[in-house]
């Protein structure tokens, strides 16, 4: 299982605290093997847990430049038709997806093209999956031009257990379909908004994976 680099600092530190935590354990408690065996037992599956969650797995690609792909992992919570302020101030279709922490957390651009702007929101950590996350939580906002000339909006927004979202977005920078834009850590919400004639291929509810699955085709 190949492992994201940003889990290596909090793998190494959460190992060592429950390596510390074992010896010490089993140093003040002579005996009780039972006792000591279980708590072991519950230090290796949090540990465990935390590896998990920083997995990165390779993926291949479904690139296609007539098709915008999810940028995450997760499950459709929002599909609505919005009045989006910071960038476009027009409406615009407002797809979420929420990561629970179980989720792969890596994000990846739905299309090909030019960043056209980036901008990080400083905020609250309000549960993900609140519509009023979307301007209230940490977040950054990422706008895409695509090769046919839209623009698409990414906006990965930061959840009630999650406290650094890492975004690799510059402006002026060419990227492709599927490589990566980020990753938040431990639960949390990506946005995508798109023009309101893009033809949405996927329901409220719906599990999808980041760079597999369609999400629109735009008009």
């Amino acid at each position: 299982m190949r492992i994201h680099k940003e889990g290596y600092s909090t793998i190494f530190i959460t190992f060592l605290i429950f390596l510390v935590a074992a010896v010490w354990l089993h140093i003040l408690l002579p005996g009780y093997l039972i006792i000591k065996l279980a708590v072991d037992g519950v230090f290796l599956i949090f540990f465990a847990l935390i590896v998990y969650f920083f997995r990165s797995p390779k993926r291949d690609m479904a690139l296609s430049h007539e098709y915008v792909l999810s940028p995450a992992d997760g499950k459709v919570v929002v599909i609505e038709e919005v009045n989006e302020t910071e960038f476009f101030n027009d409406r615009r279709i407002q797809i979420s997806i929420f990561m629970s922490p179980l989720n792969v957390h890596c994000n990846r651009y739905p299309c090909s093209g030019v960043v056209k702007y980036y901008k990080y929101h400083p905020g609250s950590y309000l549960v993900a999956w609140l519509p009023k996350s979307s301007e209230e939580n940490e977040h950054t906002t990422v706008v895409v031009e695509t090769l046919a000339k839209q623009l698409i909006l990414i906006r990965q927004i930061a959840g009630a257990l999650a406290r650094r979202i890492v975004c690799n977005a510059k402006e002026g920078t060419e990227i492709k379909q599927g490589q990566e834009l980020g990753f938040i850590k431990f639960g949390s919400r990506v946005d995508l908004l798109l023009p309101v004639n893009s033809v949405i291929n996927i329901k409220l509810g719906q599990v999808v994976k980041g760079g597999k699955t369609v999400i629109a085709e735009l008009a």
